[in-house]
């Protein structure tokens, strides 16, 4: 499994936690407020603000907080601080991280993960050192309990989907980025809603982790940038064997 993979699961377990934090609302009303002000307010016109919104709602976001975040992104005072930004590295060991930040203040967010580099034996680099590693798709979640996978497969294809993966409890609908809103809308025609659809990268190759110390320092790392409010997404191409991840207890 890919780095990205394997912290996806990791990050299932850490949900309630970070719930409780408080960190997964502020990364989702960062994303209404963004996608409101770049498509407008209303989602019928605006498919990333209806994407952010669906998110939004599943991870429990209430709906004042949503109705708050679309009304500052569409004009109502402070979206115009908020930007996108990315940053690129190097983990322990020299595995390629690529992250996906909004902020409203630069210089904060910056030495923030530079300094999380510095502490856990990785390296902030220059932009595009890393980023040609990791492609953008397009990603619709089905559960698989309830989910024939014989006929989501068939209307995946139909629907110009790349492929249909499957991962823990999930299938996993993969689209190119410029087909992924209408492959949203073709299965949702044909009765597939899913669980969650969204933009994401997929690393185009690993590196495999075998030293414990370095393995640690890696999911640290990863764990430390996930917990920023200002970070939205974290990607990497580790890969650390099944045996020393039980080991390491993460």
């Amino acid at each position: 499994m890919s780095g990205h993979s394997k912290w996806s699961t990791i990050k299932h377990k850490k949900a309630a936690v970070d719930a409780a934090r408080g960190v997964v609302f502020q990364k989702f009303s960062r994303e209404l407020i963004i996608a409101a002000k770049l498509g407008g307010p209303d989602p019928a016109g605006n498919f990333r603000l209806r994407t952010a919104i669906d998110r939004a709602k599943a991870a429990g976001l209430p709906n004042d907080n949503i109705k708050r975040a679309i009304e500052k992104g569409s004009g109502a005072g402070g979206a115009d601080s908020v930007e996108e930004l990315t940053y690129e590295g190097y983990t322990a060991g020299g595995c390629a991280i690529f992250i996906e930040a909004m902020t409203d203040n630069r210089n904060r967010t910056a030495g923030d993960i530079r300094s999380f580099f510095t502490k856990f034996g990785g390296n902030l680099g220059e932009t595009g050192c890393v980023g040609w590693m990791f492609k953008q798709v397009g990603a619709i979640e089905f559960p698989k309990e309830s989910t024939d996978f014989d006929k989501l497969f068939e209307a995946a294809i139909e629907a110009n989907a790349q492929d249909v993966v499957e991962e823990d409890e999930i299938y996993k609908v993969i689209t190119t980025p410029d087909d992924f809103q209408s492959c949203v809308e073709t299965l949702e025609a044909k009765g597939f809603k899913g669980s969650n659809a969204e933009l994401t990268r997929i690393a185009e190759n690993t590196i495999e982790v075998t030293d414990e110390k370095t393995a640690l320092n890696i999911l640290r790392l990863m764990e430390k940038l996930e917990e920023h409010d200002d970070i939205q997404n974290v990607y990497s191409n580790f890969d650390i064997p099944d045996d020393l991840m039980e080991k390491l207890d993460i």
